[in-house]
């Protein structure tokens, strides 16, 4: 998977690049590529940004600069993807959608956004991670690269993203670990007794009352 966000704060996506997603960046399973929109402004002072036509708060992202920073990837087999709270709700079946995605491009927007120009003439779908309002596209970018690239081959073992929260639409079970007894709480009983059909059974019940108490919302699609 290769990833190009065109950003106007590249130093933002620093933590990325450390613990499993570093990992597939080092062994090449994935490519992260930190396009800085002002690199591409053509006024003397790097400006990037105007106030709106029809007046209002804040400035808007110009056009040009961001359709030449664009223009300066490879556009072969990609998907554009503009960060924005007017998109859809990222959730895990986009998720995955995406991770069958070979290239992904990713606009993050600051200050009051981006002329809507450029957007209509090369945003392919717009993503929200929630219903409110960031300062910028950066950290729901991060938030989308994280998790799509989760489901990239080879970046986790399968039984770990079969068994994770949402994958069967259900939240996961709870999990122990050492030590057995912890202020004065044991580790279930049956999680000791190596049957693996009844720790299985165990677990399915565990995730549907999980998910009864604190999602109920997601039986309903089930």
């Amino acid at each position: 998977m290769k990833y190009d966000v065109l950003t106007l704060f590249p130093e933002m996506f620093e933590p990325l690049k450390t613990s499993i997603i570093g990992k597939a960046i080092e062994k090449g399973l994935i490519e992260l590529n930190l396009i800085n929109i002002r690199d591409f402004s053509e006024d003397k002072h790097k400006k990037v940004d105007d106030t709106p036509y029809g007046g209002g708060a804040g400035m808007i992202m110009k056009p040009d600069v961001v359709y030449r920073a664009y223009q300066s990837i490879e556009q072969k087999s990609t998907k554009v993807i503009y960060m924005s709270p007017q998109g859809k709700t990222l959730n895990q079946k986009k998720i995955e959608d995406l991770s069958k995605e070979n290239h992904l491009i990713i606009l993050c927007g600051h200050y009051e956004g981006i002329d809507q120009r450029v957007l209509d003439e090369i945003v392919d779908e717009e993503i929200s991670i929630g219903d409110y309002v960031l300062t910028g596209g950066e950290i729901p970018a991060m938030v989308l690269i994280d998790t799509v690239s989760r489901y990239v081959d080879g970046v986790l073992k399968q039984d770990s993203i079969e068994e994770e929260s949402f994958s069967n639409g259900l939240l996961e079970y709870p999990q122990y670990t050492r030590p057995e007894v912890f202020k004065g709480v044991s580790v279930p009983e049956i999680l000791l007794s190596g049957h693996h059909e009844n720790i299985e059974r165990w677990r399915k019940e565990k995730s549907e009352e999980m998910t009864k108490r604190k999602r109920p919302d997601l039986l309903k699609n089930k």
